[in-house]
């Protein structure tokens, strides 16, 4: 086996983060707490995204700090998990200072779980609340955003395969680099090192189908699918120093993993999206960063593949 430069460690030992998940029978959230606040950027490459306070991550504007990042199932619904994180920070006088008391800067994006489970039940401000309570009490599998994540959704949630959250890290010196994903492809979830599928949508006799193969096929045509809605969200986690500039360009490096790990990706049905938030530790190189943010994306996808417990009548690999 390759000898690595890098070490694995838990997600939960870069300093400076706490997270926590929380979820219904079928979707919810997990949540990123920073203390004290940290730069953050983001970079969306999926056709559909839903998400809060995205403009604040544009290098543009004035924000240079947020408090906390939300991962939430519900699709668009879902966003309202964020008032929850809002009121758990605001009753601590945790937020952007105003002469008015302090604002919370909560960042949040959502994945479309709505075709599993109960679609009218999905996370509200509770959610979001009790998500904050449960910090340090990261869980992989079907906890938090991935409760409700499925992947292979290209034949219709019928043949597609249950997902979940996952996280990966890795420690180079005093560097440490980590990624925290909720896998809700309409791709298939791939291994990055050798490009087997790991998880993804089943033919009739339950092995797995090439997706890529089947879009090609269809390419003369524009209207052969009946798609799922999707999307895969995730949250890159260092403690080097980096601005928020950056910290956009690390988020736009780590696509790169979801590309490492998820075939077909970023299409139009995904509404694909990756913060990247420091906590400003360790002066590093942004290059090496962004390969390491790569590399932590791809394993943590797999990892929520590998974690996700079969649900909704959906299999799931941990179950096996």
């Amino acid at each position: 086996m390759k000898k690595r430069p890098w070490k694995e460690i838990p997600i939960t030992d870069i300093e400076g983060f706490s997270i926590g998940n929380a979820e219904y029978e079928s979707s919810g959230c997990t949540v990123i707490l920073m203390d004290p606040p940290c730069p953050a950027g983001l970079d969306v490459r999926g056709g559909g995204p839903a998400s809060r306070e995205s403009a604040l991550l544009n290098p543009l504007a004035a924000n240079d700090a947020v408090n906390a990042v939300l991962l939430s199932g519900g699709s668009a619904f879902g966003l309202a998990a964020a008032d929850g994180v809002m009121n758990y920070l605001e009753e601590r006088n945790i937020g952007f200072p105003t002469d008015y008391g302090p604002v919370p800067i909560v960042c949040t994006s959502c994945l479309f779980d709505l075709p599993v489970g109960d679609r009218h039940v999905r996370p509200d401000a509770a959610l979001g609340y009790q998500a904050c309570m449960n910090a340090g009490n990261f869980r992989e599998g079907n906890h938090g955003a991935g409760t409700g994540a499925s992947c292979g959704k290209l034949g219709g949630i019928e043949t597609a395969m249950k997902s979940g959250i996952g996280a990966f890290a890795v420690q180079i010196g005093s560097l440490k680099v980590g990624a925290v994903v909720a896998a809700n492809p309409l791709g298939n979830i791939t291994d990055p090192d050798d490009g087997t599928i790991v998880a993804g949508m089943r033919g009739p006799d339950g092995t797995f189908v090439d997706e890529e193969d089947i879009f090609i096929a269809g390419a003369d045509s524009s209207s052969v699918y009946s798609f799922q809605k999707n999307t895969t969200i995730a949250a890159v986690l260092t403690n080097g120093i980096f601005t928020k500039t950056e910290l956009t360009k690390i988020a736009g490096m780590a696509h790169n993993g979801y590309a490492r790990a998820i075939r077909p990706v970023h299409t139009m049905f995904d509404g694909d999206s990756i913060y990247a938030v420091s906590s400003g530790k360790v002066r590093t190189d942004i290059n090496a960063v962004g390969v390491l943010a790569s590399l932590v994306t791809a394993r943590a996808i797999v990892r929520a593949a590998r974690h996700a417990e079969s649900a909704f009548g959906l299999p799931g690999l941990a179950s096996k």
